[in-house]
């Protein structure tokens, strides 16, 4: 153990700690920001392609294809630079000079249309899997249509939504590692930048493992707990 500390890899991995750190923590900030982004997507995705009418059904559909069917790493970079582009044509054509685009926020919507396909569908199934006689019931009690998208549609989805959305929460975590590609510093970008400046790709690149792994492990137990608690009472829960 005191030989391992006192290697010159682990001296490094001290050296460049803060800053793999940084990149983790940016990289949670987007994967939470992208999740929470797609989550109101996938709702309001959801709801249109089950409530809507037949031009927005089929756009809906056209979108939850293309970026399903699409490669993510593909789509991130058409996004982040045709979205950054297409901006500042926008704003140049109203007078006004090119947008300073923050990598965080430019990430997270980048992460969050992605993931907003996804969870349109992961929604929309659990919405159907809900009996309609629960609908037909609300309907016969008078409730509004905000009144049983509250009380009764998302307390009857969400179990059988949950494991699909938190498989999703797992996949924004790591597509993070994409945005490496279009030099936001995330953990990725930090962990190639260390270990292309120190020579130890080994020692950098199982350390962003670890975090990674670490990040997964908590994220799952966490998943279950809510899984756990929202389907209590349902034919075969644990």
């Amino acid at each position: 153990m005191d030989a391992l500390l006192a290697s010159p890899g682990f001296d490094k991995l001290a050296e460049w700690g803060p800053i793999l750190l940084a990149g983790f923590v940016n990289s949670i900030y987007i994967a939470i920001g992208g999740y929470t982004l797609g989550l109101i997507i996938g709702l309001l995705g959801a709801s249109g392609k089950l409530y809507g009418g037949l031009v927005t059904r089929d756009l809906l559909e056209v979108y939850t294809t293309v970026v399903r069917a699409v490669p993510e790493l593909i789509l991130i970079l058409l996004l982040y630079y045709a979205g950054s582009d297409l901006l500042n044509t926008v704003m140049r054509s109203l007078g006004y000079g090119e947008a300073d685009i923050n990598g965080l926020a430019a990430g997270i919507v980048v992460i969050g249309i992605v993931q907003g396909a996804y969870t349109t569908e992961v929604i929309r199934g659990a919405i159907l899997a809900v009996p309609i006689g629960q609908f037909e019931a609300a309907k016969a009690y008078g409730m509004g249509p905000l009144q049983i998208f509250r009380r009764i549609t998302i307390p009857a989805m969400l179990p059988h939504a949950l494991p699909g959305l938190g498989n999703l929460w797992l996949i924004a975590t790591k597509d993070t590692a994409l945005l490496a590609v279009v030099g936001f510093t995330e953990l990725t970008l930090a962990t190639r930048q260390a270990a292309g400046a120190t020579k130890y790709y080994m020692t950098f690149y199982l350390a962003a493992g670890v975090l990674y792994l670490a990040l997964s492990i908590l994220s799952t137990v966490i998943i279950k707990l809510i899984e756990s608690r929202y389907r209590r009472g349902m034919a075969g829960a644990a």
